[in-house]
């Protein structure tokens, strides 16, 4: 018999973990959306309609299914860009309320924006997540939950060719939603708990130097050497983890 997983924000990131684990999961999406009901159910997954506002439902109740599943992964940002200072406290203790006494698998999805914009290489080490209030909210409640700290969401049609970018000389720090899939995977048959990790390719060319190989074009200029980059050296030493897409130029590949 499967096992059951939630995710709680079925978005894009969501959907795709969804995809990828749905032949060994009965999958169980929360969407805020009425008409992704029908296209989550042709997939067959179990989906439930819930909205976690600024403000504090007080109908709120747990989620039914949730003491039958065996892990829940949470996709709602709750947290503002880097610097932003946004309360979500209500939002948050909806979300709180939503999972009840929740006692399985739980992950959290969270933000390379946690760390300052400085020009050095950052690790777990330097940013607890007990510091960290988009982050410590869950843990005072749900200590067992892991967090992953993603870097930009790129894969399918999310390219940096397709945006307005500026500051081209400035280093990326990317992650393929594949290898996203691949961590979330590993984690759940390692039974993961406690966990916080940087989910970020190991390669940090240029914004130019990206957008240059998506469009099949050279790159003349020289690789900045200096810049704020976000180490994965924790989840590959922790986890034997190898990056599918290691070199963001190769995303759209």
């Amino acid at each position: 018999m499967n096992k059951k997983i939630g995710i709680i924000g079925c978005g894009w990131l969501g959907t795709h973990i969804a995809e990828r684990l749905s032949n060994r999961y009965e999958i169980f999406p929360t969407t805020t959306t009425v008409s992704k009901i029908d296209d989550f159910k042709s997939k067959g997954f179990h989906p439930t309609l819930v909205n976690f506002p600024d403000e504090i439902n007080h109908d709120m109740t747990a989620w039914e299914v949730a003491p039958e599943l065996d892990a829940i992964i949470i996709g709602i940002p709750f947290s503002g860009i880097r610097g932003a200072q946004i309360s979500m406290t209500e939002k948050r203790q909806n979300l709180l309320n939503f999972l009840g006494n929740y006692k399985g698998q739980l992950f959290l999805m969270s933000s390379t924006g946690v760390y300052p914009d400085t020009e050095k290489e950052f690790t777990e080490d330097e940013q607890p997540a007990s510091t960290v209030e988009s982050e410590q909210f869950i843990l005072e409640q749900f200590p067992q939950t892991n967090i992953l700290r993603l870097a930009g969401l790129m894969g399918d049609q999310r390219l940096l060719k397709n945006y307005n970018i500026s500051n081209l000389d400035q280093l990326v720090n990317h992650i393929h939603y594949a290898d996203i899939c691949s961590v979330v995977e590993k984690m759940l048959d390692h039974q993961s708990e406690s966990k916080v990790y940087n989910i970020v390719a190991p390669i940090y060319p240029s914004k130019e130097e990206v957008i240059n190989a998506q469009k099949g074009l050279s790159y003349d200029g020289e690789r900045a050497s200096v810049g704020r980059t976000i180490s994965p050296a924790k989840l590959i030493s922790e986890l034997d983890f190898e990056f599918q897409y290691p070199d963001p130029r190769y995303f759209h590949l």
